[in-house]
């Protein structure tokens, strides 16, 4: 699998070239997460997402189909114990209905066959009342992250769709989900940040 063959290497992408996009996140999500919260994340890769989240949630699930991503993880949240870690597809969550107070699912749905059936698996393991965070790279919006898309996708790395914000916008429209309030995220790769009211 491409992704456990690039989760050694993963972070230094994210951080060294697109930490600012990253820490800009891990703020939003800060402001958004409760300290209360029983928290969900979807394909947490190596974990950058996972550690500001577990620092703000009572208990947090952070799940991602490759295993590879989730030994980079997993050296991460060591010293957490109110996180536990689990091998599982966006497309089919191990977790019963309205399990979560807020479900966060970074930069994957762009990688997706079938993002509409990930949204539909997040809603459904979100309590009613609950919120969902998905922040999604908005490749059309610079054209130096136009470029990095396709290096990544040299490495092996399959985007299925380039988002601008308007056409991140349209995706929610189409997939008859009510957006709360939208925000981009800066960086070179910027990202799109969708706060959404289960």
């Amino acid at each position: 699998m491409i992704w456990d063959k690039l989760s050694p290497f993963y972070d230094l992408f994210e951080t060294v070239y697109n930490g600012k996009c990253y820490r800009g996140i891990a703020k939003e999500i800060e402001n958004h997460v409760g300290s209360d919260a029983t928290a969900l994340e979807c394909a947490c890769g190596t974990g950058l997402l996972t550690v500001p989240l577990a620092k703000n949630c009572r208990s947090l699930a952070a799940t991602d189909y490759s295993e590879g991503m989730l030994k980079q993880t997993r050296k991460k949240v060591a010293s957490f114990d109110n996180v536990t870690l689990r091998e599982a597809s966006i497309l089919d969550l191990p977790f019963n209905d309205d399990s979560f107070d807020v479900v966060v699912a970074a930069n994957v749905i762009h990688l997706l066959d079938e993002p509409n059936k990930a949204l539909s698996e997040m809603k459904r393991v979100c309590r009613k009342g609950g919120r969902l965070i998905i922040p999604t790279y908005v490749n059309e919006v610079k054209k130096n992250a136009m470029v990095a898309a396709k290096l990544l996708s040299k490495t092996g790395v399959d985007f299925k769709r380039q988002f601008s914000l308007e056409s991140y916008k349209q995706f929610f429209v189409d997939h008859d989900t009510e957006v709360r309030e939208y925000r981009v995220v800066e960086g070179h790769m910027p990202c799109a940040f969708a706060l959404i009211d289960n």
